[in-house]
């Protein structure tokens, strides 16, 4: 590999190396891609995620360096839900409403928790919004709908953990709000109630989908979808001062 006239240059067996990559890694594409699509709706193409994560494998297997300690599959990994994450940023069906209430829900978890210095209940959350209990389960059941933020990058420990604007990236202590950004969500994934935590660890970590989650815990797929989006209110409530 050399650079030529500021554009980089793969030899022949990069080359050779990256197809191989690609051809090899291409079901990891697929599987992330489903897994995905397990709480996105239905207007969310797989073969549109699918697309977008050839893509970011294509280029996880030019850039990846075996130096660097990781393996391409956890690499690529990376730039493959990066991808997808992209596509989907690109077309936001979540109404407005929903992000207003999303908003809302983790600024009244936010007040309880300080006020009360514990998690907040349920019942506590909804009356702190004026709502009744099935009122709020609607509204968090909407949420789950929309991207709180980059959640699959920061627990890979990917890039853009925080949006941020053009002139932000020659900031040299942009990494290191990066580092402290991810130190805050680990801090806050471990404070989270038990089985909120444990939904996390299986979705996350094990990679189980939500009907197999359900059987783990013995309740239903969508109250395995439930406890999802309260995790990730919870956190965002807890992380809200990075917003």
């Amino acid at each position: 590999m050399a650079l030529v006239h500021g554009q980089m240059m793969y030899s022949d067996s990069n080359i050779e190396r990256a197809d191989s990559l690609v051809r090899q890694h291409a079901p990891l594409v697929k599987r992330i891609a489903y897994h995905l699509m397990a709480r996105l709706p239905a207007s969310v193409q797989v073969d549109d995620l699918i697309q977008s994560g050839m893509m970011g494998l294509l280029e996880a297997s030019k850039k990846y360096e075996p130096s660097k300690g990781a393996s391409f599959e956890t690499y690529a990994g990376i730039r493959i839900r990066g991808a997808m994450m992209d596509e989907i940023r690109k077309g936001d069906w979540v109404p407005r409403s929903v992000h207003r209430n999303t908003r809302k829900i983790a600024e009244a978890i936010k007040c309880i928790e300080d006020r009360e210095g514990r998690d907040a209940k349920d019942h506590e959350v909804a009356a702190e919004l004026g709502m009744d209990l099935d009122e709020y389960y609607s509204c968090v059941k909407d949420s789950a709908s929309g991207r709180l933020f980059s959640f699959e990058e920061i627990l890979e420990g990917g890039d853009g953990t925080v949006d941020q604007p053009p002139e932000a990236m020659d900031n040299p202590y942009s990494e290191l709000q990066d580092d402290a950004f991810k130190e805050g969500l680990v801090k806050a994934i471990a404070s989270l109630p038990e089985r909120e935590r444990l939904v996390l660890s299986l979705y996350y970590d094990q990679e189980l989908n939500l009907k197999e989650i359900g059987a783990v815990l013995s309740v239903s797929e969508s109250r395995v979808s439930q406890i999802h989006s309260q995790a990730a209110l919870r956190l965002r409530s807890r992380l809200i001062e990075w917003h």
